[in-house]
């Protein structure tokens, strides 16, 4: 599926590979290393990976069919069982919702690493998420508020820890590893490509509430699935493999009280901006939060003595990989958000004399998805994994910018009238396409890159991409309220085309320093 969901996936594939390299550096070592079962019962893999499979299809499923139907919620009007907020704060609501989800990702991994492991991040998460889904299901605004922020948070817990215990399933020469994390996130995407089919036909019949009350009922079995499956996972999980010492204590209260005071600041900000306290107001100082934290963390990075020539070298190049993973984020998580808008209004959803409802057409990334990996795995492979990364950063953010100048075609022909039934496919498709493109190898690109004393901050910087491309969408749904959807997305589809131009024309820069980066400090895993 979408980004995250991959995110996961590498930085369990990190702390799996890793799981040494904390040794003498206040992290677990040899001896502690995680005591699994290295079994072949499920698939040829240890039946810990049913658990884990079993677990994010679950959730998957939970979080996507209420994705599915939740920006349709908070902008129908009462008498159909809506919020009633007007479609302009709803987009923007959806937009901080999904960025929320990935800041609070990166402090789930924290936690995890550093504190309570990730067997309990996920438990913990799961719990809190079924929470949030029962209180969706309840009628009324403050339950409704109360669930969307409990899904977020929760799913911060859950979402960056359940893959790394894939990772920790397998031994570093254990050669069944890329084998296991294509079928954890076959799982992934049979949950993505279910729910909207399922939440969406519920949600029809009887109710929003109904709809949100299934989600609920498939985190109950996400949970079911992972406590009865626990014991076959050995003791992966368990521990924080780099715990707080009395040494941290210092260091961290600084980190925290720092914190606290930015996001003050951004709420301070805001309500300056807005003259008032309102829902706008909470969505604004979510994005700057959402678009602050990564340049904090680059200048974090550049200014630290534990950064090598060599890797700052590496960290150079991988800013442009970062905006152009920022841009291609902020349309591509659009899909629940002004696509669900678009399919619900401006779309001729009629085929053969049936409807399509319009959450439907979110099953068409995850079917896609399942389609055509396959395919791009074998194009790489004939390809010998040409060509560069930066270039195909390029085509994947050109592929998702001519998905939104095609849709903005499209409305333009349309008029006043609707696009026929298609016009989201061919959309999708494309958007699929790019996300190919980008998505698995920025994931390998941040790994690579990363300097080795921050790799854990790195891969939050892959988590703050999409968080900080939903923040840019949360503005500017907001500023451009009274624009239609040919110049909306037209006009988005036609920059972020020109910032893929100009990744093209960066991407021998981008090459040549991670070679140089590779050759000075002899890694030789980045020269090819």
């Amino acid at each position: 599926m979408a980004d995250g969901d991959e995110s996961g996936v590498s930085r369990g594939r990190r702390r799996g590979d890793g799981a040494d390299d904390a040794a003498g550096a206040g992290g677990l070592t040899t001896a502690d290393a995680p005591v699994v079962p290295r079994d072949h019962a499920f698939f040829g893999h240890p039946l810990g990976l049913f658990t884990l499979f079993g677990t994010e299809l679950w959730e998957r499923f939970s979080y996507y069919g209420m994705r599915a139907i939740l920006l349709l919620y908070l902008t129908d009007t009462a008498a159909n069982g809506g919020l009633g907020i007007d479609e302009t704060t709803g987009l923007a609501i959806y937009s901080a919702y999904g960025a929320s989800v990935y800041l609070v990702s990166v402090l789930g991994g924290w936690l995890a690493d550093r504190m309570i492991g990730a067997r309990r991040s996920v438990l913990y998460g799961g719990v809190v998420i079924a929470a949030g889904h029962v209180f969706l299901s309840i009628p009324g605004a403050g339950f409704s508020f109360t669930g969307i922020v409990l899904v977020a948070l929760g799913t911060g817990l859950l979402k960056p820890n359940v893959s790394s215990m894939v990772g920790e399933l397998y031994s570093r020469e254990d050669q069944r590893r890329d084998s296991a994390f294509s079928i954890f996130y076959m799982g992934i995407n049979i949950g993505s490509l279910a729910a909207p089919f399922v939440v969406g036909a519920v949600r029809e019949r009887w109710g929003y509430h109904a709809g949100f009350a299934v989600a609920a009922v498939g985190m109950a079995l996400a949970l079911v699935v992972f406590i009865l499956g626990r014991n076959l996972l050995g003791t992966a999980g368990v521990r924080p493999p780099n715990p707080m010492t009395a040494a941290d204590r210092g260091p961290v209260t600084r980190l925290v009280v720092g914190v606290a005071v930015g996001c003050l600041a951004a709420v301070a900000l805001a309500w300056a901006i807005q003259g008032d306290f309102s829902a706008d107001t909470f969505v604004d100082a979510l994005s700057y939060i959402a678009l602050a934290a990564p340049v904090a963390t680059f200048w974090v990075m550049f200014r630290s003595a534990k950064v090598t020539a060599p890797e700052r070298s590496r960290l150079r190049a991988y800013i442009p990989l970062f905006v152009a993973a920022m841009l291609f984020w902020m349309i591509f998580e659009q899909a629940g958000g002004t696509l669900t808008t678009f399919a619900e209004d401006s779309t001729d959803r009629t085929i053969g004399g049936i409807t399509i409802s319009t959450v439907f057409y979110q099953s068409l990334n995850p079917a896609f998805i399942i389609l055509l990996a396959p395919v791009f795995a074998w194009i790489w492979l004939k390809l010998d994994d040409r060509p560069p990364t930066a270039v195909k950063f390029a085509i994947g953010l050109t592929l998702v910018a001519l998905s939104f100048v095609f849709l903005g075609g499209a409305a333009w022909q349309a008029g006043d009238g609707k696009s026929p039934w298609w016009v989201l496919v061919v959309v999708y498709l494309v958007q699929t396409l790019g996300e190919l493109c980008l998505s698995p190898v920025g994931l390998a690109a941040t790994t690579l890159l990363a300097p080795k004393a921050f790799r854990g901050q790195a891969m939050a910087l892959w988590f703050l991409a999409t968080s900080a491309g939903n923040a840019i969408t949360a503005q500017l749904v907001q500023a451009t309220a009274d624009v239609g959807d040919a110049a909306y997305f037209g006009g988005i589809g036609v920059v972020t085309l020109v910032f893929a131009l100009v990744m093209f024309a960066l991407a021998p820069w981008v090459s040549r320093h991670i070679r140089e980066g590779a050759e000075s400090g002899g890694d030789e895993a980045l020269k090819g």
